[in-house]
């Protein structure tokens, strides 16, 4: 009984903590989202890209829309848990 109970507080613990980094990187996405949104059209995006440190030109429509549909993914992720 004692060990169930130890373990439901385990995995509470273990659900809050992913809560508060899931919370943080919401926070993040949003400021990319809203730094992408107050751009003058005429500026210019670089994306990284994956496991390296080479940046490509990237357009800023699409940038900004594959951001938002991260933003929406992590937020129901959140949801989620």
């Amino acid at each position: 009984m004692a060990s169930k109970l130890r373990r439901n507080e385990a995995n509470c613990e273990e659900a809050s903590a992913l809560k508060e980094e899931l919370n943080k990187k919401i926070k993040e996405q949003k400021v990319v989202v809203d730094e992408l949104s107050n751009l003058k059209k005429n500026r210019k995006v670089y994306t990284q890209q994956r496991n390296s440190s080479i940046f490509f030109l990237a357009d800023r429509g699409q940038t900004l829309g594959s951001c938002k549909k991260e933003l929406d993914a992590m937020k129901r992720d959140l949801q989620d848990l």
